[in-house]
């Protein structure tokens, strides 16, 4: 499959490429994962936007330089400081400081995605797949034996997911804006959760390059506390459908 490059859909140099998720009904959780992924059950999203990729050093360093906010621990890593490569080692704090950045610089209403519209995202509308490419493992992906040998892709070089979306589920963990729970899918309202008010570490989804994107089903959940920096975890933002 031929490299892809990423389209330029943003309305300013400061702005990520986004991509409409259409809102409705979907299926969230799984019967072959973890504890945490039962009891499966519906869910409804309203339509939001998500980026089309993650958040690159590229963009992140416009927010470094605009508020002197500190650079990551790798940021002069030769394996993580390409411009294209998704920046990584960001703890939840900064990947929500830097939505806030956006806010204020555009007035549009950035955030950090739920886990259930990343999960909605990720399944692009299929209902039933195991990952954001299919029912297929990661091996069978394009390339797979020669990728993330020592750290993440370049965002966007192959091709995205049925939303339009790239990397979803692989490169790098992305970090959700809810607080995590094991049992919050017993409890979860069924239309737009925002997971439960209060916790000790924070959601994340997708697989990661340090793994070999061995967590990438669209189902599987995991979490960290906020104030890590890990040089697997990185993240997209969203944005609300109104933006004005």
């Amino acid at each position: 499959m031929a490299l892809q490059p990423l389209p330029r859909i943003a309305t300013t140099i400061l702005e990520p490429a986004l991509v409409r998720i259409p809102e409705g009904w979907f299926t969230m959780g799984s019967e072959v994962g973890q504890d945490n992924e039962r009891p499966v059950h519906r869910v409804w999203i309203d339509a939001f936007l998500l980026g089309a990729a993650q958040v690159s050093n590229e963009e992140y360093a416009r927010f470094i330089n605009s508020r002197a906010a500190p650079a990551s621990p790798f940021w002069t890593d030769a394996n993580f400081s390409h411009p294209q490569q998704p920046v990584v080692a960001v703890s939840w704090f900064e990947a929500t400081n830097y939505c806030e950045w956006l806010r204020e610089q555009t007035g549009h209403a950035y955030r950090l995605p739920s886990e259930a519209e990343w999960e909605r995202a990720a399944r692009s509308g299929v209902e039933g797949k195991l990952f954001p490419w299919g029912n297929e493992p990661p091996q069978s992906l394009p390339d797979y034996h020669k990728r993330w040998k020592n750290g993440p892709e370049p965002v966007g070089r192959y091709a995205p997911n049925a939303f339009g979306l790239y990397d979803i589920g692989d490169n790098v963990h992305e970090w959700c804006s809810d607080w995590y729970q094991d049992d919050y899918y017993a409890i979860s309202p069924e239309r737009n959760p925002r997971g439960p008010e209060s916790g000790t570490r924070r959601a994340s989804r997708g697989g990661s390059w340090r793994h070999h994107i061995k967590v990438s089903r669209c189902a599987a959940r995991s979490s960290i506390p906020a104030e890590f920096h890990y040089a697997d975890y990185g993240f997209r933002v969203a944005c609300d459908l109104n933006r004005e």
